[in-house]
């Protein structure tokens, strides 16, 4: 038997709207941060997950069960590599636990590097 297909999300408050308030309260917060890094990008929903597109894909986020993550792709990451090191990770992502505070000035940092090299690539062009 098929699993039932859950709706994809038509824009970011659609995707926040489908989680507990708690959840919703963190995301919204998560949102807002990446808005006032990176005031002209653009939101979207890509992969099924929020994202902000500036210049190409600036960062990805995601409310799991026990945390929220950030997807700065690789280079987001590596940049911040020692600042992101008490959190688990992999190539391209981080895990913020739910029960922590937020880092919203690491998030806010990483977003703006991104924001940067993006720029940068398109000058580079």
């Amino acid at each position: 038997m098929a699993a039932i297909p859950t709706p994809k999300p038509a824009n970011i408050d659609e995707y926040i709207g489908g989680f507990p308030n708690d959840v919703q309260e963190v995301l919204e917060n998560v949102r807002m941060t990446i808005h006032k890094a990176a005031p002209d990008a653009k939101e979207k929903i890509s992969y099924s997950m929020p994202a902000f597109e500036q210049n190409g894909i600036v960062v990805y986020f995601a409310a799991f069960k026990n945390h929220i993550g950030l997807y700065a792709l690789p280079s987001g990451h590596s940049a911040f590599k020692e600042a992101l090191s008490k959190h688990k990770s992999g190539k391209g992502s981080v895990q913020f636990p739910l029960n922590q505070p937020m880092p919203f000035d690491l998030i806010t940092k990483i977003v703006k590097f991104r924001v940067q090299e993006n720029l940068e690539k398109v000058k580079n062009k």
